[in-house]
């Protein structure tokens, strides 16, 4: 405790910030790379005129409040103050549409990454490039809106994510690091910028609009990690923290995507190395050796914050449904009078789900709380499903939960590893649903049918990650690529505690998936018939 307080004081600690679906979180990091404070803000989307979308006002109290709580556990358990760092990370969930004018107002409301409105824009940009452009990514968002003639697009001054935009405010700088640069549009690993072929087709495509603005002259400047990325303002401090007592002149790492801390803070940044996220949303990240065969319409080719080809798997949904459930429980105890800790409820419930037959026993579970992009849905309805004859039990029930949140996961990943016959040496899962030991590791080991790691660390997820990144930018004495850095400095050598995956639950996830697959009609259904 003696030498965390020394470091506070002497302005040595490390800040990352993650801005998440449903948490926006702060890790203050030591010099070695540990964990010695943390605040967070629970938040939530809301769904505005059809779409999905967080205000600037709650971006910014979110942000405050979530500095605000790390400095008061910082004071509670150290009695000291921040006043300076030795510098800053900020990382959002990537994707999604943020349009500013020439004064800094932004020009219609964030749009997040949540949103399904783009399938024109995004099937009309996959075959103009070649390449697979997912609904999610802001060059679908800018072209649907262009599609739509919405009267702002003429105004348009600055195009970024919610990670370049906090940045941009704290900083004055318009940066991107180069993995949230990718999911805005394509970038070409030689360069480590986007893909200048792709630019000059979008900026043909849209001539005859007369916009008075060509692409590059609205999209952040590319950087790689490491890559210094501007200095905390006077005005970004007092944004940060408006009780003054921040200094500026906190240097910062370019700011990064969710994609990229998951990578970095599961060690998964090397080509046949990959990582899981599972929380609200899910994704799979697998660091490509080499190109894919041809492009697919589920697989995003985004990058790791040092520029290498990475296939993406996302999916929209994952455990929101199972918190939903796990909610009804607890109000059930809470009729009885039976006071159980919610986390309590979550590991019963789960190491009860190892109980449950390889298969679910035929039940069947649908987790589409917004719509299902890989799987072909615009909009969602969580489903539950059985027959008469299906072995109904709270064991397979919950194991049906688990594997609903990780089953659209599988089929995008089988098109990776079956189709396309891409090799990895090491998958480390991070994220809610890895929080009680061996279930859901075991699970997905399952799923994928291969060894799953899951590390202690993990469990600070993208905020610890982009800690990391910002520690990089100033720690980096030996200029050590990030792969190597990560190597020897900050795992040392730690892969986590492995899971092998065992071959009878192998084979029932795939029967559960084969079963999962064909009740997709169902689902369609009750979308359709959705009021």
């Amino acid at each position: 405790m003696t030498d965390n307080k020394q470091i506070i004081e002497s302005g040595k600690a490390i800040l990352g910030i993650e801005f998440g679906s449903t948490r926006i979180k702060g890790v203050l990091i030591d010099p070695q790379y540990n964990p010695i404070a943390s605040g967070s803000y629970t938040w939530e989307n809301q769904l505005v005129d059809g779409l999905w979308t967080y205000s600037i006002d709650e971006i910014w109290h979110g942000l405050q409040e979530c500095y605000k709580d790390l400095n008061a556990n910082v004071q509670k358990e150290y009695g000291v103050q921040i006043k300076s760092l030795a510098s800053i990370g900020l990382s959002a969930m990537m994707h999604g549409y943020m349009a500013f004018d020439k004064n800094q107002n932004i020009l219609v409301p964030f749009r997040t990454w949540r949103n399904t409105n783009t399938g024109k824009a995004a099937a009309e940009l996959s075959k103009l490039f070649n390449f697979n452009i997912p609904l999610r990514w802001s060059i679908s968002h800018l072209y649907q809106v262009i599609l739509d003639g919405e009267k702002h697009i003429g105004k348009i001054d600055f195009l970024t994510t919610l990670a370049g935009y906090v940045h941009w405010q704290l900083t004055g700088k318009k940066v991107l690091g180069v993995g949230d640069a990718s999911g805005m549009i394509p970038v070409d690993p030689n360069t480590k910028s986007y893909n200048a072929d792709m630019v000059a087709k979008f900026d043909q495509l849209i001539s005859d609009k007369n916009l008075g603005w060509k692409l590059l002259d609205i999209l952040p400047t590319v950087l790689s990690a490491g890559q210094n990325a501007g200095c905390l303002t006077t005005e970004g401090a007092k944004k940060l923290d408006p009780s003054g007592t921040l200094q500026a002149g906190i240097p910062l790492c370019p700011p990064e995507g969710d994609a990229g801390t998951g990578m970095v803070a599961t060690n998964a940044v090397r080509p046949r190395t990959g990582n899981v996220s599972a929380g609200t949303s899910s994704f799979s990240m697998i660091v490509l050796e080499k190109d894919l065969k041809k492009p697919h319409e589920v697989i995003d080719i985004v990058t790791t914050p040092d520029g290498s080809p990475v296939a993406m798997v996302h999916c929209n949904n994952c455990t929101s449904d199972i918190n939903a459930w796990v909610g009804l429980f607890k109000e059930y105890q809470e009729l009885l009078g039976v006071k159980t800790d919610t986390n309590t409820l979550y590991a019963t419930l789960y190491r009860n789900a190892l109980e449950g037959d390889a298969d679910c026993g035929g039940i069947m579970s649908y987790n589409y709380v917004s719509g299902e992009p890989v799987t072909g849905f615009a909009d969602g309805r969580p489903l539950f499903m059985r027959s008469a004859n299906d072995k109904f039990n709270l064991a397979n029930f919950i194991r049906s939960l688990i594997y609903g949140a990780v089953g659209v996961l599988k089929i995008g990943n089988d098109i990776l590893f079956k189709e396309e016959q891409i090799k990895v040496d090491r998958i480390t899962g991070h994220g809610g649903l890895f929080t009680t030991k061996g279930v859901g590791q075991r699970f997905l080991a399952a799923a994928l049918n291969s060894p799953i790691s899951v590390m202690e660390t993990a469990g600070e997820g993208g905020a610890w990650g982009i800690a990391i990144l910002a520690s990089y930018l100033v720690n980096n004495t030996s200029n050590l690529s990030l792969a190597d850095f990560l190597d020897k400095e900050v795992f040392a050598g730690n892969a986590g505690t492995s899971l092998d995956p065992i071959p009878e639950e192998v084979e029932g996830f795939n029967s559960y998936i084969e079963n999962y697959k064909a009740g997709l009609a169902v689902e369609k259904a009750a979308v359709e018939n959705k009021k």
